[in-house]
């Protein structure tokens, strides 16, 4: 017997006649799902086409950029600005605000096109993040940065595996999964698990000692507790967080016998990595922290390139590992 699955387009127009929202939100994920495709595609032939190496440039983050890096910004790009919905983008792979739609758009659109690059010349998995806020319809728009709360959807693609995951305000966390014909179906709601028994610590262990004493110390008293499992790539790692609960932590460091090397304000860019990842998180039941224990969906950007320590999971260990933080 043939088993036919909710698509997510059916699930998208659904959801906005339900909650009595525009056609417009529809379009630009249609452009995002276009995007996420294309990146897929030229991900696994990327081996053929000798799309996996290094692309001989320095993004502004000062890392080393890949061929795909370049692809992928430059397929999103395209699909945003066709979409005629977005006002203005952000990048990790550029220094400044893309300018789009300014004057008819409705959205913003912050979007990291190809988390964990280091696992791109290995073929393994990797991510396109992104986070949706709206303009203000009630008056004038100054475009001014959205901290993660004020954010009306987040999602995420882990490539190649073929797994969308979406985040939408005040209506839960969403994971489809793509098909034969290459739409994305089944969408199944994502609820951290209550039960600790499956939970999961995921974190850098060779950075372990350059971490605050504080959280050392909580690691040392608390890992025994939880499996271990660590993937080097946010999108794949929060993917696993997501399915069976825990908390994935990035930790400032301050501690790394190279001074140079240190990162007292954390790694991940806000915006586009721990806003999106918090937003996802708090949709699905959980709880996301920086280094001083304020919310990240709190914290208001000041610079389109900030960066945070992150601590994002289960409710229970986030509020936990809070507490040592405030000390």
């Amino acid at each position: 017997m043939i088993q036919f699955e909710q698509t997510f387009t059916n699930f998208i127009l659904h959801h906005q006649e339900k909650y009595n929202r525009t056609y417009h939100f529809i379009i630009l994920m249609d452009a995002v799902i276009s995007a996420a495709k294309h990146i897929q595609q030229y991900y696994l032939t990327g081996a053929l086409k000798g799309n996996l190496g290094l692309a001989g440039e320095v993004n502004i983050q000062g890392e080393e950029v890949m061929r795909m890096d370049q692809i992928a910004h430059e397929i999103v790009v395209h699909y945003l600005k066709t979409s005629e919905r977005v006002i203005h983008a952000v990048s990790e792979e550029v220094e400044g605000i893309i300018p789009m739609a300014e004057d008819t758009g409705r959205y913003f659109f912050y979007f990291d096109p190809l988390d964990g690059s280091a696992n791109v010349s290995h073929g393994l998995p990797v991510g396109f993040l992104f986070g949706i806020a709206k303009r203000n319809l009630d008056g004038p728009e100054d475009g001014h940065l959205r901290a993660g709360k004020d954010y009306i959807a987040a999602g995420m693609f882990v490539i190649p595996t073929g797994m969308f995951t979406l985040a939408l305000r005040e209506a839960g966390t969403w994971r489809f999964h793509i098909d034969e014909t290459m739409n994305f179906v089944k969408p199944v709601r994502m609820n951290l698990p209550e039960d600790p028994k499956g939970w999961e610590l995921s974190f850098n262990e060779a950075n372990r000692y350059t971490f605050n004493e504080n959280v050392q110390k909580w690691i040392s008293e608390n890992e025994n507790k939880y499996s271990f499992r660590y993937i080097g790539a946010l999108a794949g790692d929060f993917h696993r967080l997501l399915a069976n609960g825990g908390m994935f932590m990035y930790p400032a460091i301050i501690n790394h016998p190279n001074p140079k090397k240190n990162r007292p304000l954390g790694k991940l860019r806000l915006m586009y990595e721990s806003a999106v990842v918090s937003f996802m998180c708090r949709e699905a039941g959980g709880h996301a922290v920086d280094e001083t224990g304020t919310p990240i969906l709190d914290l208001e950007p000041a610079k389109i390139h900030q960066r945070t320590a992150l601590y994002v999971g289960s409710t229970p260990l986030v509020e936990d590992i809070s507490k040592v933080l405030r000390k």
